[in-house]
């Protein structure tokens, strides 16, 4: 699971935006978003007792016993080292043309940066298959959709997309510097033309339904923030359990989840298992309460689907 609580960035002033409106007409041309790696380094005090291991995804989850795993995400802990070098990253933002506009094709282009020192190349380790995972919502939240761009010549990574239609976005950037910690950028825009009809969630909605498939959230406890709760996701299709489901970029399913006001991002990874469903397991946990929407993508049949549900979670 990744969570970086974005309103603390925000307030550690490291949002650069070169270009941002709120007019409807326009977008975000140039949009950072740095984000602070935290941790004891080589020869420190924290260090000085012996090896630490710490989440690559949670920094702040840390131990002194090799081969346990994080109780927020499931992942194996790794050496501190591996975990947090000290640096802090941002990623541009450039969008071509700077002004979209909805059914027409556009290239968006993401580059890495080191916090001063913006000209040193950041290269970024493979996670879960990909180098970044760009995370498109609406505003709304309505509206999810999952990209992958790659790496040009022009030192950047870049995606072909095409928004369906006009309205307020946001961008999320799941990506991994070489050495360092998970980082996630960022980015509100407005795209030109005929606007999405926003739709107001409110209500708990654990059930997804589409194309025959079934799939039903369910909580190990009752949904409040500070603790671990367990996450199931059964998968059903015509009524039948979904027996067979095929990995997914490395895994039987990925979750995102994504606070009503967009501010809180989690990346949730399923359990190890043996088996191919119906159910996948997950761990997470919530941080603050208010709604969120829980995104599932999952592969059966040759097919990615993606299904999405509502919760609430109380203080």
């Amino acid at each position: 699971m990744y969570r970086l609580p974005l309103s603390l960035l925000a307030l550690a002033g490291l949002l650069t935006v070169t270009s941002c409106s709120s007019d409807s007409n326009s977008s975000s041309a140039t949009n950072t978003v740095s984000t602070p790696t935290n941790g004891p380094a080589e020869g420190t005090a924290d260090h000085s007792g012996g090896h630490t291991y710490a989440c690559p995804m949670h920094p702040e989850v840390t131990s002194t016993k090799e081969g346990e795993k994080c109780p927020k995400c499931g992942m194996t802990l790794e050496h501190n080292d591996k975990v947090a070098n000290g640096k802090t990253y941002e990623m541009k933002f450039v969008p071509t043309p700077t002004e979209l506009t909805a059914g027409q094709p556009a290239t968006l282009a993401f580059t890495p940066r080191q916090t001063g020192n913006e000209a040193a190349p950041v290269p970024l380790a493979v996670v879960h298959e990909k180098k970044i995972h760009l995370i498109v919502v609406s505003k709304d939240l309505s509206q999810f959709y999952h990209e992958h761009p790659e790496y040009t010549a022009d030192g950047d990574y870049k995606v072909q997309y095409t928004f369906p239609k006009g309205g307020d976005y946001v961008l999320f950037q799941d990506y991994t510097p070489a050495g360092s910690s998970h980082q996630l950028g960022r980015q509100p825009l407005t795209v030109k033309g005929p606007a999405y009809a926003p739709v107001k969630f409110k209500n708990d909605d654990m059930q997804w339904n589409k194309n025959g498939y079934q799939a039903t959230l369910s909580f190990d406890k009752p949904l409040t923030v500070g603790q671990l709760l367990g996450m199931k996701i059964n998968i059903t299709k015509g009524g039948q359990p979904v027996t067979d489901l095929d990995n997914y970029l490395g895994a039987l399913g990925h979750v995102v989840v994504i606070s009503e006001d967009t501010e809180q991002y989690l990346h949730v990874h399923p359990n190890d298992q043996t088996d191919k469903g119906p159910a996948i397991g997950f761990n997470t946990n919530f941080e603050k309460p208010g709604l969120y929407r829980v995104f599932l993508q999952f592969n059966h049949g040759g097919q990615i689907h993606t299904g999405d549900f509502t919760i609430n979670v109380k203080a």
